[in-house]
């Protein structure tokens, strides 16, 4: 393909920023329980741009929302039920009054949520962008394919963002928003190393390397998985009532394998850490470990100040650098 210009090097990076801004601000989004301030999607209270007074939205408003949303979690249920998932969506109808709760109106928690949907809109906004640069400019098969999927699953995560708002935020919609969330992350770096000269160059490593270094990865992968889990748990026993000092009484098998895999990973890369801190070609590594060490603080810090509000935002963003940064790792290591 030919040679990518500054600007659309720099547009790639400046579109990954903004999906970790998303991330950021949907982490705020739950932390403040700003998730069903806007009560439809795209649109928020049926505006482009939301109300700040109550007095703005007519007075049954929480019937009228309630039922546009049923509507779309019975359309919802089918659609698993078609796919096999038939418990998921039996569980919707045995919980179906506590999914069309409404909430009263906050315009704080509405312009929070507001937020977190503009900064959507822009990273999505530049996804497409890039897709039809590269379409139109560059034309190369892979990259188009790449961006092509980028695009694909950027609209589905779009749709299933109106689903996570339709269903009362059920745990674990919340938990496939963040997975997608990554996937995209990983195909914006996946562009990114396909263009950008600093990127395109192969890291060589030893056999034993590589395969810990993708065993690493795998883990982390993992471990983020298990940290939704514990997410959903604490989003459990915040709406149930319980006390944000007694939630670790409270946290499953999951948390303490999260706790404990989190050590696994540090003690590996620390070996790594010592056998290459010498190494320039091994730079992405030494950010990642960095990226883990300070997310091991927050998580200590998490376990013994009572899971405080703003650290878990700080440790799912610092999760997620580290995610991106073995990502690129992964892309360019070889044998």
């Amino acid at each position: 393909m030919k040679p990518a210009s500054r600007f659309f090097i720099r547009l790639s990076w400046i579109t990954l920023i903004s999906i970790y801004l998303v991330i950021i601000a949907g982490s705020f989004v739950r932390i403040t329980g700003s998730g069903m301030g806007c009560p439809d999607w795209p649109r928020c209270f049926g505006k482009w741009v939301p109300p700040t007074e109550i007095e703005e939205l007519p007075e049954n408003y929480k019937e009228l929302y309630s039922d546009k949303r049923y509507k779309k979690v019975v359309r919802f249920q089918k659609m698993l039920r078609g796919v096999g998932l038939n418990s998921e969506a039996d569980k919707m109808d045995a919980n179906m009054h506590q999914i069309l709760v409404e909430e009263n109106f906050n315009a704080k928690k509405t312009w929070i949520e507001y937020i977190n949907r503009l900064l959507g809109f822009i990273a999505g906004n530049l996804i497409l962008l890039s897709f039809l640069i590269i379409f139109f400019k560059y034309r190369h098969k892979k990259l188009v394919l790449v961006a092509g999927i980028n695009l694909v699953v950027l609209v589905f995560q779009a749709w299933f963002g109106s689903i996570v708002v339709a269903t009362n935020l059920l745990p674990w919609t919340i938990t496939i928003h963040l997975l997608l969330a990554l996937l995209i992350v990983f195909l914006q770096l996946l562009i990114i190393r396909m263009i950008s000269p600093t990127q395109l160059k192969n890291i060589t490593v030893p056999k034993s390397y590589y395969w810990i270094i993708l065993s690493v990865f795998v883990i982390t992968f993992f471990q983020m998985f298990l940290g939704t889990q514990v997410r959903e748990e604490i989003d459990t026993l915040r709406k149930s009532g319980v006390p944000r000092e007694q939630w670790n009484e409270f946290l499953s098998l999951a948390f303490l394998i999260h706790r404990s895999f989190s050590w696994v990973v540090l003690a590996v890369m620390s070996w790594m850490m010592y056998k290459t801190y010498r190494i320039k070609e091994y730079r992405i590594f030494h950010w990642a470990y960095g990226f883990l060490i300070a997310e091991l603080f927050t998580g200590v810090f998490l376990n013994h100040l009572n899971m405080p509000a703003l650290l878990q935002t700080m440790h799912l963003l610092l999760a997620c650098l580290l995610f991106g940064a073995l990502s690129m790792l992964v892309l360019r290591i070889k044998k």
